[in-house]
């Protein structure tokens, strides 16, 4: 697998699991979040971790429950 290959893998994966946790965020806001994750996390050397820092920092992009979130 190439490393373009992993990412939009790992990408896709994040998104899934982020737009179940939370139904009531728009998809496309959930994907754009997940993007800008990954492209800052992309140069990591250690790779193992990277799904699971791209999901944090993905839900640190995201509207708190507080601040008006968009609905689908």
């Amino acid at each position: 697998m190439t490393e373009s290959e992993e990412g939009a893998q790992a990408i896709r994966l994040v998104a899934e699991r982020l737009i179940k946790a939370h139904p009531h965020v728009d998809v496309g806001l959930i994907q754009g979040s997940v993007r800008t994750a990954y492209e800052e996390l992309k140069y990591a050397r250690v790779r193992t971790y990277l799904p699971v820092l791209m999901e944090r920092r993905a839900r640190d992009l995201l509207p708190s429950a507080g601040q008006g979130e968009l609905e689908t």
